[in-house]
Formats: C-alpha cells, structure tokens, sequence
C-alpha cells in the first residue's frame, strides 16, 4: 500500500505536469531539441516496440555526461548480448544529441518519462523492457516502483552519490528509501559512493569503477591536442564544464592577480619566481548555448580572446581561450574496468 509520502509526490508530480510544459517551451527558445517529441514526456508514442525475440534493454542516461558513459557500456555490452535491441531514453537535448550516434537498426529513442503515475505506467506498456540501466544518480520513485511490480530488473550503473545528496535523501527517506531497495543491482563508482548507497538501503552494490575513465578518444584528437600543447610553454588553468554565475567570479579573479601581479599557487610551483611564464586560462562551459554569452564576459572584462571553434592549425594567441564542452582534456590513462561492466549486465541479467 503506498505511503502518504507516496500519495502527495504522485499529486505533486500529476499538478507539476502544465509548468513542465512551460518550462520546456522556455527552454526550447534557446535549444530546440526540448521541443522535439514533446508528449513522449507523458507517456504518449507514435513509434512502435521493437518487435523479435531478442531482448529488449533499456538505458536511461539523463544528459550528455550520463550518455557518453552509457555509450561505453553499450560498445562493451552489444557482443555479449547479440541481437538486443535497445531503449535509450534522456532528459535533456545534449544528451537526446550525443545518444543519436548510439542507435543501431531497431533500436529506439525516446524521452525519460515524467514520473507521474500515468506516464510511468504507459511508458512501461508500451515499451516493456526486458531489462533497465539507469545510469549514475536516476532515482525516480514512480519509475523504479512501477518497474518492479511489472517484473523489470533495474540496475543502478556508474552509480554515485555524495555526502550532500546522501544528507537529502535521507531527509526525503520515506519516499527515497523504497526505491533505492527496489533496485536489483547497483554498480557503485567507488568504495565511498557504495557505503552512502548502502545507508539507503541500496543493495545489492558492487564496486565497478567509473565508466568515463575507460573513454577513449579519438587518435588523431591525442596527437592534435599534443601538438597544440607543445606549442606554448604557459602553464595552462582551466575551469572546466563551469556554469551561470561561475565564469564570472574566474574572471574577477584573473584580473584581481593581474591587478595585484601575484601568480596562483599553482602557477608557482610549476616555474620558477624568476621567470614564471604568463598563465593562459582556459574557459570550457558545460552548456553550449552559453559559449556566445560567455564570450562577451571575458570581452566585457576587458581580457582578449579566442575561441576554439576559430582554431585552424594552431592555438590563436588571446589571454582566454575559450573551448567546448565537447573538447574537454581527455584522461589518456583509463582504468581496465570495462570487462567488468560489459560482463556485469548479461550475468545478472541471467542472459550468459
């Protein structure tokens, strides 16, 4: 019998559906994509269930970053599984973009449905996974609950939760509890996210690692970033995947050290006091509606610039440089976890 914690959030969940709406036409000014398919969000499909008697897995990864680590699972995952067909759904545009290049013939992709009751239950109707993935932190009470009284195993992959997350969820225990002890499986990224997943009474939780560190790029993107590194001996600082409000603050203190004509600490242990070369920032926005705005920022603060869309053999010269979030500095030495996780969903999924 639902609680009466589970009560209010499904009335708060049903009342919320018209400001979604509105929040999605807002966002849909600036990104288009939140427009696209917009009654998938409630539950409602023009597209038909894969058909064959392959299974049918489900991947929910959010947005770009939840995508990309869902792509290494998938790449791991497709041998072992021949024949599945896959559900991949999302939550924002960026990562609806980047799960596009994922797709393989008759797979699907569609939108995370909202968890009210109804969109819940149609989405799991019309699709009727064999088996879920959700990736990372993609607790939903209606859709892990629904889920389980239709006989879908979820899995909890890449999964984390910090102190702070953990401090909320306890508070929202009545209604959080529940869902996290309704998951079948849990793959925690470290021994710490395993132990707070643990507190909530999350289990089973096994210790995978993280999927983004088995990411590898592209060899020729290596030897471009490389050659671009070798070609300027300035040490580099880089706020990375940075949002509203936070560019800002980098800015005002760039020209507080400019001002002062103190380096960073940073700075100063990696030259000597002599002859410290000058710092070159790096400005990487987590969303790429923002680059222009961001521009204009570092214009405004009086800091030249340049941006990396602009770059044609070399790094133009400009006190800012101004990147992609879909350049990010790739980490070149990835932990050996991914014959874990590609072995971990077949196995528990009992499909050897």
């Amino acid at each position: 019998m639902k609680s009466l914690v589970g009560a209010l959030y499904d009335l708060a969940t049903w009342l919320a559906q018209p400001l979604l709406r509105r929040k999605l036409r807002r966002r849909g000014a600036a990104e288009p994509g939140y427009l696209h398919a917009v009654e998938e969000r409630f539950g409602h499909y023009t597209q038909a269930r894969p058909v064959g008697a392959a299974p049918l897995v489900w991947v929910h990864a959010v947005s770009l970053g939840e995508t990309r680590a869902a792509a290494i699972l998938l790449a791991a995952l497709r041998p072992r599984l021949p024949g599945m067909r896959l559900l991949l759904t999302h939550g924002t545009a960026t990562g609806r973009a980047e799960g596009g290049r994922l797709l393989q013939a008759g797979d699907v992709q569609v939108w995370q449905p909202w968890d009210s009751p109804g969109a819940v239950r149609r989405f799991l109707a019309h699709w009727r996974p064999d088996v879920g993935v959700l990736m990372e932190t993609e607790i939903w009470p209606n859709l892990i609950r629904e889920a389980a009284a239709r006989g879908v195993p979820l899995a909890l992959a890449n999964a984390r939760l910090s102190d702070r997350s953990l401090r909320g969820a306890r508070r929202a225990g009545a209604l959080l509890r529940p869902a996290y002890r309704a998951l079948s499986a849990v793959w925690a990224q470290t021994e710490a996210d395993a132990a707070r997943l643990r507190a909530l009474g999350a289990g089973p939780v096994t210790v995978l690692g993280n999927l983004k560190f088995d990411a590898q790029p592209a060899p020729e993107l290596l030897a471009r970033g490389r050659a671009w590194r070798a070609g300027s001996d300035r040490p580099v600082v880089m706020l990375a995947s940075s949002r509203d409000g936070e560019e800002a603050e980098f800015l005002k203190q760039i020209k507080a050290l400019e001002l002062s004509g103190q380096a960073p600490e940073a700075i100063e242990n990696v030259a000597t006091e002599a002859a410290a070369p000058a710092v070159q920032w790096l400005i990487v926005p987590r969303h790429p509606q923002r680059f222009d705005d961001v521009a204009a920022a570092v214009a405004a603060a009086g800091l030249s610039l340049s941006r990396r869309s602009a770059w044609h053999a070399l790094p133009e010269a400009a006190e800012v440089w101004l990147a992609t979030a879909w350049a990010k500095w790739p980490r070149t030495t990835p932990w050996p976890t991914w014959p874990c996780w590609a072995a971990a969903l077949p196995r528990w999924a009992g499909r050897t």
